[in-house]
């Protein structure tokens, strides 16, 4: 296998380098045939590297401890549903991943990209195979997967007890797709700056990469919040870690460029915006790999950090260059066709919209490295906390949401006051009376009834959308409700995707102001039949079991619940002791409604065996954090569904690949 996966890899570099180059050369001769190699080369790569990818599974499968890499990650004593984890558990095969997902998507947006782009196509394809030729290199030379040991031991060394958890299954592999999948959108604006094409044309195709890239980092990030929420014993979901900050500032900056690029799309303007917003999606992403990789910070990821930093720091330094080189040297030509007619306009709204994403962006980036400066300058670690985060983000946040109310009821161009009042009206008398019965029911925190008043006034706003929306199909076309309701989302799926999307910053919003205000906490240490209560919760010890493995053993507590009185189920907390990693990992027992979550953490069985340490916390509203998952999910889906097109006559070229147009900056 470690020949197998190097042969492969040394291929898909030569494939990458090769298509790269025949890409700017046949731009540059306007050689169709060239540029036609090139992508098949493009296609190739991806091929390549799926080889190199079966392989690693294949020695992880066949515990093929010669492998440095397999022994490392992995042992007899580790369930095969593991391998696909153990797989990009180290550095090494998380780096193999990432070029294999670059070079797949690279394909397949090569080979979706349209005609009409012309000369941005090679641009944008030279732009993706120099950066997937990086990650192979450095893949390859410096940190290969299929390095071999002197001698096979008998047994690996086992998968980091964090790892073992079914979120690992699919947030890992999403963030990392997420950050490098900022590549295809921010090729195809270099592509176009490159090829002199300043127009509109790469927008439709970036503004798709572009979400899908945000949705998988939007999914990732909520997968590993549940991750925290359920493995680390703390109970919580979020404490602004490094690592998990890598990638929120990139989903940021991707969310402003998304909402900007509709302007360009809709009236011609935010050129610049757009080709900056990008630019500094990618710049963040990469150094999300960085963090990821070189491990400069502390993290509960501490298990992701290698020797590499420095390499990465390069690659985010040259990134940073050549990106914004580029779009000095176009400055000149990235012209809007419109103009900002009036401070009242949604074309407004968007632009202070993007000033305030990346205004939390900067102050995360801000938060992340100030550690490595503290180490650079004072010589010690200094770590900025959660209370940072939340102070100076918390009311950026609640601007942001206020304008998720406001700024899809304003007209292109210029709005008057008085229709923005006639729109928020009922939703702003409804929020009025929401707040009043929270304030009523003694909800004294000031942040926490801020945070309810601006979410209801997004959630009621959004329902007074659709209500009128499908009345009015109802009235017009005497459909059924429901029919009435499909068709006005399909008849703007953009807008409507993004209703849905809006929906679920609602519900986490929700959920974020329950728990962090509401929580309760208590750690107790009960014997066999002996309770205790949280809340309106009365817990019960009932039982304990224990199961020895070679590396590890784990123990499950079960625990009777009772509320108010009347039994409602049972929960079972568990924990593993991993003696090779000193560690103990836990994973929470929870009965979860939509009201609140009973989280139950099994600490430690005392020597007696009869008495254990619990951890009893009672979280408000976190069952609509996990919600708001699917609505992200399927409002990305609606907003990318394809519109129904009249069918229209074309003339086809015999060669896909090889076309250039007859005119235009070749």
């Amino acid at each position: 296998m470690a020949d197998l996966g190097t042969s492969a890899m040394l291929i898909a570099l030569a494939l990458a380098v090769y298509s790269g180059v025949t890409s700017l050369v046949g731009v540059r001769t306007r050689n169709s045939a060239m540029v036609s190699s090139s992508m098949r080369a493009n296609y190739l790569t991806a091929f390549a590297l799926g080889i190199a990818v079966l392989a690693l599974v294949l020695a992880f499968l066949r515990n093929d401890f010669a492998l440095r890499y397999v022994a490392e990650h992995s042992n007899l004593a580790m369930p095969r549903i593991y391998t696909w984890v153990a797989f990009y558990a180290g550095n090494e095969g998380s780096l193999l991943y990432v070029a294999f997902a670059l070079a797949g998507m690279a394909a397949l947006a090569m080979y979706l990209v349209p005609r009409r782009m012309g000369s941005q196509r090679p641009y944008a394809n030279l732009v993706l195979m120099l950066i997937l030729s990086f990650f192979i290199a450095v893949n390859l030379f410096m940190a290969s997967p299929f390095a071999t040991l002197p001698v096979t031991p008998i047994d690996g060394v086992g998968i980091n007890p964090l790892l073992t958890h079914p979120g690992m299954f699919i947030h890992p592999p999403l963030i990392m797709v997420g950050l490098i999948a900022i590549a295809v959108p921010f090729a195809l604006g270099i592509g176009g700056l490159l090829s002199g094409r300043i127009d509109d044309e790469w927008v439709d195709a970036g503004r798709t990469w572009g979400l899908v890239a945000w949705v998988l980092l939007a999914i990732g990030l909520l997968l590993g919040a549940w991750w925290a929420y359920t493995i680390l014993g703390w109970g919580g979901y979020w404490a602004w870690d490094p690592v998990e900050n890598a990638a929120f500032m990139p989903w940021l900056a991707l969310t402003a460029f998304i909402h900007s690029i509709m302007v360009q799309k809709r009236r011609g303007m935010f050129r610049l915006w757009n080709i900056a917003l990008i630019n500094i999606s990618f710049i963040l992403g990469a150094f999300g790999i960085f963090i990821n990789r070189g491990g400069p910070v502390p993290s509960v990821h501490s298990f992701g950090a290698s020797t590499l930093g420095w390499v990465f720091l390069l690659f985010l330094g040259v990134v940073a260059f050549a990106s914004f080189g580029v779009f000095f040297y176009r400055f000149a030509l990235l012209r809007s066709t419109g103009s900002l007619e009036s401070a009242l306009s949604r074309e407004s709204a968007f632009l202070v919209n993007n000033l305030l994403f990346l205004g939390v962006a900067f102050v995360t980036l801000w938060g992340v490295v100030f550690p490595i400066i503290s180490e650079l300058v004072l010589g010690e670690t200094i770590t900025v906390g959660q209370p940072f985060y939340n102070s100076v983000n918390g009311p950026i946040f609640l601007a942001l949401i206020f304008l998720m109310a406001i700024g899809p009821v304003l007209p292109w161009r210029h709005a008057t006051w008085a229709s923005v009042r006639h729109a928020i009206l009922i939703p702003g008398i409804i929020t009025l009376f929401i707040t009043a019965a929270v304030v009523i029911i003694e909800v004294r925190n000031v942040a926490a009834i801020a945070g309810i008043a601006v979410s209801t006034l997004v959630a009621v706003q959004i329902a007074q959308e659709m209500i009128r929306g499908t009345l009015a199909r109802h009235r017009a076309t005497k459909s059924p409700y429901p029919l009435a309701f499909l068709q006005l989302v399909g008849s703007n799926r953009p807008r409507y995707g993004g209703y849905l999307v809006h929906l679920a910053v609602v519900m986490l919003a929700f959920g974020i102001v329950g728990s962090s205000f509401y929580s309760l906490e208590r750690d107790v240490i009960l014997s066999k039949g002996e309770s205790a209560d949280v809340g309106a919760y009365t817990v019960e010890f009932t039982d304990t079991t224990t199961t020895t493995f070679t590396d590890r053993t784990e123990r499950t507590a079960t625990m009777r619940v009772m509320k108010n009185g009347s039994f409602v189920g049972t929960v079972e907390a568990w924990h593993g002791v991993y003696p090779s990693f000193n560690m103990l990992s836990t994973r929470a027992g929870i009965r979860s409604t939509p009201v609140e979550d009973l989280y139950v953490i099994y600490s430690e069985l005392q020597p007696d065996g009869k008495t254990a340490a619990f951890r009893l916390l009672l979280n408000p509203m976190v069952w609509w954090m996990w919600l708001a998952g699917p609505f992200v999910i399927l409002g990305t889906v609606v907003a990318l569904w394809p519109a129904r097109q009249r069918a229209v006559a074309v003339v086809t070229s015999p060669s896909r690949e090889g076309a250039l147009p007859s005119g235009g900056a070749l």
